[in-house]
């Protein structure tokens, strides 16, 4: 009986000094090595191969709002050695709306470029601020050997519509559809009272 005490003791004993124990490592790494955007994570990380390099971008922080900083990380390397890419990158953006792009509503917006960079540690940094929510393309541009090379990935500014562009669309065509529906169902009516009032 005693031996089974004891043994609970020391249990809950360890219990409560290991929930004590306070951690100071964020996804395995110290805190006081983190900076501002170890605790962020990108909102994509994406990889690609174009041309003779192997590219990754990551865009910070993981959900762009309008009127607040963020930014583009761009690393490019050669397929075939692995040096990294030492050409100045320039960046621009432009509008991604549906109804411009697909169906030509409005006027497309012409892409505005939002900065020249060089290399950094290894690394092309570009910031950005964005007065309204939307959804944009990102242009990464630069030349070697003669080659021109474009890296388009998608960014998206503020809250998705819950409705979505498609949603809307197939909304709108639905209201089309209705409306012409009783209109055709009213000048049917008024055309049998007519053809009703000329027999008698």
């Amino acid at each position: 009986m005693m031996k089974n005490t004891a043994l609970a003791f020391i249990f809950v004993y360890i219990a409560l000094v290991s929930t004590l124990s306070n951690a100071h490592h964020v996804l395995g790494r110290p805190s006081y090595s983190l900076n501002e955007d170890s605790n962020t994570p990108p909102s994509m990380a994406i990889e690609t191969q174009i041309g003779e390099y192997f590219i990754t971008y990551m865009v910070f922080p993981a959900f762009p709002k309008p009127n607040e900083p963020g930014r583009v990380n761009l690393y490019a390397t050669r397929i075939d050695n692995g040096e990294v890419l030492a050409q100045p990158i320039t960046f621009s953006v432009r509008d991604d709306s549906f109804f411009t792009e697909t169906l030509g509503f409005g006027q497309a917006e012409s892409s505005e470029q939002i900065g020249v960079q060089t290399i950094d540690d290894g690394v092309y940094r570009q910031g950005f601020l964005f007065r309204k929510k939307g959804n944009y393309i990102v242009r990464a541009y630069f030349e070697d050997g003669g080659e021109p090379y474009e890296i388009d990935f998608p960014l998206q500014v503020g809250e998705s519509s819950p409705i979505g562009p498609i949603g809307a669309t197939i909304g709108f065509i639905f209201f089309l559809l209705l409306s012409i529906n009783i209109a055709q169902r009213k000048r049917i009516a008024r055309s049998k009272v007519q053809q009703g009032q000329s027999v008698r």
